[in-house]
């Protein structure tokens, strides 16, 4: 058997192997964290759907070991619940605070929840589809997405109590409007700003069944454009 004796004064490690493995781990973890894990388990769901959120998938998109993923999690389930948390914070929170602010019209309290539906800093529409379609496969993550559903159509059903709706049109006029901009996201509607600035009457219009001030319009076409200054 051929032997390879160590090189006249190379000195022996007193690190043991394994002691020395887990020390390379730790350091490739202390760049990392978790935050930097999440992001891109949501990047990994966007793109490619639930199926793909896979540990190994994302050390290697991350270039790192895989075995530094423990160091901030215990399993993959543990960062799916970060993953729902995330959700739940970026895309319903938004629009139940808007849908809460006081407004002096119903129609400017409609334009605080559209803020949502055109500054991504609000809510992000791929990720909702993302997690839609995560819950079509999984019955616990559907009925997350029910729940957040319910509380958002209940925060702006409350919107348009607060404006002397009878309790049975304000509910409606909730679905009307909440269930219309879901579906132009599940359709991937392309509507630009430009078309979009264009149908804003006509949409406070429908939603509210009064019309909107110009200032009133000006002062979200104003916001529109700061947000989405390419259009």
């Amino acid at each position: 058997m051929w032997r390879h004796d160590r090189p006249r004064g190379e000195t022996v490690s007193a690190t043991p192997p394994s002691r020395a493995k887990k020390e390379v781990v730790k350091q490739t973890a202390g760049r990392m964290t978790r935050e930097v894990w999440i992001e891109a388990a949501i990047a990994a769901l966007i793109a490619d759907g639930i199926a793909n959120v896979k540990i190994q998938v994302m050390a290697k998109a991350l270039a790192v070991s895989r075995s530094s993923f423990y160091w901030f999690f215990a399993d993959l389930q543990e960062l799916h619940r970060e993953l729902l948390e995330y959700w739940l914070r970026k895309n319903t929170s938004p629009i139940l605070e808007r849908a809460l602010r006081p407004a002096p019209t119903v129609t400017k309290a409609v334009c605080h929840v559209f803020e949502c539906w055109v500054d991504p800093n609000l809510f992000n529409p791929r990720l909702d589809a993302a997690v839609r379609s995560w819950g079509q496969v999984d019955a616990a993550v559907r009925a997350v997405v029910d729940q957040a559903d319910d509380q958002r159509v209940d925060a702006v059903t409350r919107m348009f109590l607060r404006y002397d709706y009878p309790e049975d049109e304000a509910f409606i006029r909730a679905r009307v409007l909440y269930f219309t901009q879901i579906g132009h996201y599940t359709l991937g509607m392309r509507d630009d700003r430009e078309m979009r600035l264009r149908l804003l009457r006509p949409y406070l219009l429908s939603f509210t069944g009064r019309r909107a001030s110009d200032e009133e319009v000006d002062a979200f076409e104003t916001l529109m454009r700061r947000v989405q200054p390419n259009g």
